[in-house]
């Protein structure tokens, strides 16, 4: 029903805005991703599944009043996954992020520079301008 259509997505945009709320939010769809069927079938439904939480990522959603304050608090957060130290989880999450990174800079390429590509490559521009 719209209705719980409606909630659900209002308490995901509410989860994923506070602190660590992208990784909970990854880590709740991801878990048991990979498990079961043949490598190549779980391979695709791995690749699935971060595409699809990449878009949930990307998109602002239409109850928040101001694009600019939820890519301000989700951006730094997509960033944070690529720094994941356990290797089976690290791919997943990285694959999350680069998606979500592409979907955002697709979609609204300015927010993208600001909060995505601007912190990203600042240690890159760090060392070109010594």
């Amino acid at each position: 029903p719209a209705w719980l259509r409606r909630l659900c997505g209002r308490l995901l945009s509410e989860r994923l805005m506070r602190p660590n709320g992208v990784q909970a939010v990854v880590r709740g769809v991801m878990e048991g991703t990979g498990a079961g069927g043949t490598g190549a079938e779980a391979a695709a439904v791995d690749w699935r599944k971060c595409d699809a939480v990449a878009k949930i990522l990307a998109s602002c959603p239409q109850q928040c009043l101001s694009p600019e304050d939820y890519y301000r608090l989700v951006c730094p957060q997509i960033l944070d996954l690529l720094h994941i130290q356990d290797r089976l989880t690290a791919r997943q999450f990285q694959r999350v992020a680069v998606a979500a990174l592409l979907a955002v800079a697709r979609d609204r390429p300015q927010l993208a520079e600001k909060h995505l590509l601007q912190p990203l490559l600042a240690p890159l521009l760090r060392c070109v301008e010594t």
